[in-house]
């Protein structure tokens, strides 16, 4: 039986991984900031909240980090932890760096201190790109243009000098955004799906953007973490682009979500510029072809499956809870 260690296991991500993990026949850990105080809400939704034993930790503790790994003594880390709203790194910069890059560091220094042979894997983030018109692909420079992008692209150099220097496998995964029902309502899909399914149902309230103009590639989270466990199976340790390969722009998204809903999105939004960010990637495409090349991953869901994925969820949660017509 190998043994993992999630470090944020209580996000998305980190709940769609245990799950993975548990599937396979893995012994999964996880960390949370209090393990008696994480929320658990998402393991309990994907069934593995029984199968996971989670350990306190602060990533920016190394003290915390080393205990931590010797009650697990995992063969494989998957580092999915770290201020992770790219909107809230314009207000909280310094937190979002040390929670990202600082925490990258720390289990870096730590993996090669103990001198075992473990595998890192660190989330990534193709924000690291900037604008990217042309797909992004793994030899693109990074042009980051918000606080969090600058604190990925900081682990992710970290990770690549780590391995180069120490003989580490330590690999990124330069993920494209990656959506579910799991996913924090303060992210604009989860918030436009969520206001949406609540005016389908009759709340009469009115949905709030910033600049709808945006591109992104969104894929699903569920399909995502399985790249990400691949890459540790590799022979040798290497960087990967994860998408879908294709993109939309955020009022596609939109206008997907109301039609699924069967309404029409241009009588329940308004645009508000206070929403707008510092400063925005305007667009952002990815080239996930090494990823299908090398580790025979592909995405099977881009924005429209994802979209109906989690209409169907919220429409499912509001019923449970007596909320629709």
């Amino acid at each position: 039986m190998k043994s993992a260690l999630i470090i944020g296991v209580t996000g998305q991500d980190g709940a769609y991984l245990a799950k993975l993990l548990c599937d396979k026949g893995y012994a999964v850990a996880g960390t949370s900031r209090d393990a008696s105080m994480a929320n658990t809400s998402a393991l309990r939704a994907l069934g593995v909240a029984d199968k996971v034993g989670i350990h306190s930790a602060s990533l920016t503790d190394f003290r915390s980090l080393l205990q931590v790994m010797e009650k697990v003594r995992p063969e494989e880390i998957y580092n999915l932890a770290g201020q992770s709203s790219v909107g809230l790194s314009f207000e909280q910069p310094l937190e979002t760096f040390e929670s990202v890059a600082v925490a990258a560091f720390n289990i870096l220094e730590l993996l090669r201190l103990l001198g075992k042979p473990v595998r890192l894997y660190n989330a990534c983030s193709s924000e690291c790109f900037g604008n990217s018109p042309e797909p992004a692909g793994e030899d693109t420079p990074f042009k980051p243009r918000s606080p969090y992008a600058v604190a990925k692209s900081a682990a992710f150099w970290a990770v690549a000098n780590y391995r180069e220097a120490y003989g580490l496998y330590a690999c990124s995964g330069i993920l494209t955004s990656h959506e579910s029902p799991m996913r924090p309502s303060r992210f604009v899909t989860r918030k436009i799906v969520s206001t949406a399914a609540r005016i389908a149902a009759g709340s009469g309230e009115r949905l709030s953007l910033g600049n709808t103009d945006v591109v992104r590639d969104w894929g699903w989270a569920g399909e995502y973490v399985d790249a990400m466990w691949r890459m540790l199976q590799q022979d040798r340790p290497e960087d990967f682009v994860i998408a879908t390969g294709k993109s939309y722009s955020l009022l596609d998204f939109t206008a997907r979500v109301f039609a699924e809903l069967g309404l029409d999105h241009t009588e329940h939004v308004d645009l508000n510029s206070s929403l707008l960010r510092p400063t925005d990637i305007l667009v952002s495409r990815a080239d996930p072809s090494k990823a299908e090349r090398v580790l025979g991953w592909k995405a099977t869901m881009d924005m429209p499956e994802v979209v109906r994925a989690m209409v169907k969820a919220e429409r499912e949660r509001l019923t449970a809870q007596g909320e629709t017509k």
